[in-house]
């Protein structure tokens, strides 16, 4: 066994996983774990001269880029395979099919693409397949029903497309967790066959563009306990067989062209928590009893104008009823302009990120609800004591849902009109992305407060070490007193940069995020650095020569942050978020933000170290980081600093300066950034020992 997972191990390069050729020489090696470390470079093609033995190989949660090399098929033993949540490119290689006594294959959230391999379906023993958040294309495969003892299959967040052909549920019966193809562009009806997963606990065929009526048959899923079809474009009534699910306890059919009543059967659903049927064609009464009654702010049915509470249903007696269970029209104008804008995104790309973002909660696959109720409690009824922040479109609080897991809740302030704007901005930003240097969004909130007051929030991942803004002014420091020494600041700035090098330029759609500053940038408990905040982000949907957005709308950012450009109305650009990139990285080295007192007339930030750049470098840095590098004297001048050091500054502010050129053509791109400092990075290692 070699297990050195869930550590902070670092590694830098292509050959940063070269050790892994150490291990061949090991015949008996039959567990090998890697996983969840800070691992970079290229899974060497002598990973398939491991020991014919091995059966457990770990891998995921790192930084490992490139293909997967054909090699694997080597490991005829593997019973269990995992690179999930890595920056793996290329196609699925087909050799992973001669891996017989696979029983565990998981590529999840890579950058993989292609089509899936038949090959696959060799893997007879396979009961766990997990292929989610890559950019796999074409058709489900026709060998899957070649999997006998699959239990769980995820091929969610991709750009499938295709109909779901009968065999797959024909052959599947043995599932019994999960069945997720949500977020793809599957089309066709829903066969009668998918009764046949009698077994299965959670189905989510959400996001894709399945059409017909849902099958009678789904009743017979006598396990189900959470069903999602959201945003298809099913049709026809909504089957009996529904009530006859006694294990229900969630159930979304919502933004569909569903129609008639609805079943009376629900009512008598007594696990069923969660119903959602918003924005369909349904008419008629509302069953009176069960969830309809007991936990009715767990019901949605807003979007159905013919719904009514009681018989008959006229319009003029309705009227008044209606506001009971119907939002305002004015909320409804603004949900269907979310709907809308959606709508136009899924045209362009498809949302890829939703249920992952959901993962840390509740089992994966099952999205997580949140209403006003519970936000309301996790944050102690927006107590003063959790609100850990404010901005120009609401505050932040600091809140615990009911599974005790800590989160960051942005609560929008509707009486500003920005605030649904910054919402939909916010929503669009991170519906599709997913990356470990991005503050991840867990769910979102559009509901009523008690006051019958419309309330939008978005649900953080919450992270304990506050934002960059705080280290830089002291307000926050190590538990031995220090601030931050100069690797933390240089992988502080190698983690933004990889942010934003992923929103640039490894989204479908790229993302300016046009608002980067200190406050937005967030630290973990490991202290890896993530960009929040994007309130104010535009997707470049259409780009031209000199990376302008399409739309015309004049971008606000922040005083100091902005480059120049937007200040004469021109379009959000990388070459933007460049810009503010080089502002941060100044700020971060120098302690001096661009808004400092000491800044007035033409002199600036960006000037200033100009004008000590190279050979005074030392005068602009921060006392606080030349003090932890112990070469700050009590009296007289400043000392010169090792050579080493010197020279890993002069880079590291030289890609600051290269940032922050004046003209957007003069800058250079996040990509170039991150290399430069990533290079210094690995220098600065080479010869000191820090």
């Amino acid at each position: 066994m070699y297990n050195i997972g869930f550590n902070q191990i670092v590694s830098y390069g292509d050959d940063g996983l070269s050790f892994l050729t150490s291990l061949t020489n090991n015949t008996r090696l039959q567990f090998l774990a890697i996983d969840d470390n800070h691992l970079e470079g290229v899974i060497p093609e002598s990973i398939g001269n491991l020991s014919g033995v091995i059966k457990k190989l770990y891998m995921g949660g790192n930084h490992i880029y490139g293909h997967i090399p054909s090699s694997i098929g080597h490991l005829s033993s593997l019973t269990l395979l995992n690179v999930s949540y890595n920056l793996i490119s290329g196609e699925i290689p087909p050799e992973i099919g001669q891996l017989k006594d696979l029983q565990m294959l998981g590529l999840a959230a890579n950058k993989m693409s292609g089509h899936i391999p038949n090959s696959l379906g060799n893997l007879r023993m396979l009961n766990n397949i997990d292929l989610s958040g890559n950019y796999f294309v074409g058709n489900i495969p026709s060998s899957f029903p070649n999997f006998q003892k699959l239990l769980s299959m995820d091929l969610s967040n991709n750009l499938l497309n295709g109909s779901i052909s009968r065999e797959i549920f024909l052959s599947l019966p043995s599932l019994s967790t999960i069945l997720n193809l949500s977020n793809n562009f599957l089309s066709g009806p829903l066969p009668e066959e998918i009764g046949l997963l009698g077994n299965v606990v959670t189905i989510d065929l959400s996001d894709n563009r399945f059409s017909g009526s849902i099958p009678s048959s789904i009743g017979k899923c006598s396990s189900l306990v959470g069903l999602f079809m959201v945003r298809n474009t099913l049709s026809g009534p909504l089957p009996n067989a529904l009530g006859e699910m006694k294990g229900l306890e969630i159930l979304d059919l919502s933004s569909n062209q569903l129609s008639g009543s609805i079943p009376d059967k629900l009512k008598d659903l007594r696990v069923l928590r969660y119903l959602n049927l918003s924005f369909n064609l349904l008419e008629g009464v509302i069953p009176n009893g069960g969830i309809f009654v007991k936990n009715i702010s767990s019901v949605h049915l807003e979007g159905n104008p013919k719904l009514c509470l009681h018989v008959p249903c006229v319009e003029s007696a309705a009227s008044s009823h209606r506001r009971k269970v119907l939002v305002p029209v004015t909320i409804i104008l603004g949900i269907l302009a979310v709907c809308t804008m959606g709508g136009c995104l899924l045209y362009v790309r498809k949302s890829k990120a939703r249920v992952a973002a959901t993962s840390d909660l509740v089992v994966k696959g099952q999205h997580r609800m949140v209403t006003y109720e519970e936000l309301r409690g996790a944050t102690g009824n927006f107590n003063q004591e959790n609100l850990i922040g404010s901005g120009s479109f609401g505050s932040v609080y600091k809140g615990c849902l009911r599974e005790g897991i800590e989160v960051s809740l942005k609560v929008l302030d509707i009486r500003k009109t920005a605030s649904l704007k910054s919402f939909l901005a916010e929503c669009e930003a991170l519906r599709s992305t997913r990356h470990r240097n991005l503050v991840k969004l867990i769910t979102s909130c559009s509901s009523m407060d008690f006051k019958n007051m419309e309330f939008l929030a978005l649900v953080y991942e919450y992270l304990s070490n506050g934002s960059l803004e705080d280290w830089i002014k002291g307000k926050r420091k190590n538990a031995n007193g220090d601030g931050l020494n100069i690797v933390d600041r240089l992988n502080v700035a190698i983690d933004v940069a990889c942010g934003l090098d992923y929103l640039h330029h490894d989204c479908e759609v790229a993302v300016a995020h046009c608002d980067l500053k200190p406050s937005n940038i967030l630290l973990d408990r490991d202290m890896t650095a993530k960009i929040g905040d994007f309130g104010l982000a535009k997707l470049l949907i259409e780009r031209t020569g000199n990376n302008d957005l399409s739309s015309t709308n004049v971008l606000k950012g922040s005083v100091g942050y902005m480059p120049p450009e937007y200040g004469f109305g021109q379009k959000p650009s990388t070459a933007g978020d460049a810009y503010s990139f080089g502002v941060v990285l100044l700020e971060l080295f120098t302690g001096k933000s661009p808004t400092h007192e000491n800044f007035t007339g033409d002199q600036n930030l960006i000037r200033w170290v100009q004008s000590a750049f190279p050979e005074n470098i030392i005068q602009v840095l921060d006392s606080e980081l030349l003090h932890l590098m112990q070469h700050l004297p009590n009296e007289g001048p400043i000392n010169i600093i090792p050579e080493a050091e010197r020279n890993c500054l002069i880079s590291i502010m030289e890609v600051g300066i290269s940032c922050t050129c004046a003209s957007p053509d003069g800058r250079i791109g996040l990509r170039d950034a991150l290399r430069k400092l990533e290079t210094a990075r690995q220098t600065l290692f080479k010869h000191t020992h820090v």
